[in-house]
């Protein structure tokens, strides 16, 4: 079984790290001003700024 890589908000950080939103269709449009955040492993994800978006780690670029 493979690593969970998309987080609802409440679920809580497998690792420290960056996590970024995202949402349906950011694969060709992308997000407008998709918040970031900066957790530890076991701090619980905070909301997304609407229902049908998830957190994923945000390796940079």
């Amino acid at each position: 079984m493979g690593e969970q890589t998309e987080f609802n908000p409440g679920d809580k950080a497998p690792n420290d790290g960056m996590y970024i939103e995202i949402g349906e269709n950011d694969f060709h449009m992308g997000i407008n001003n998709p918040k970031h955040v900066a957790l530890r492993a076991g701090q619980r994800f905070p909301e997304t700024s609407n229902h049908n978006r998830k957190w994923k780690r945000f390796k940079g670029h």
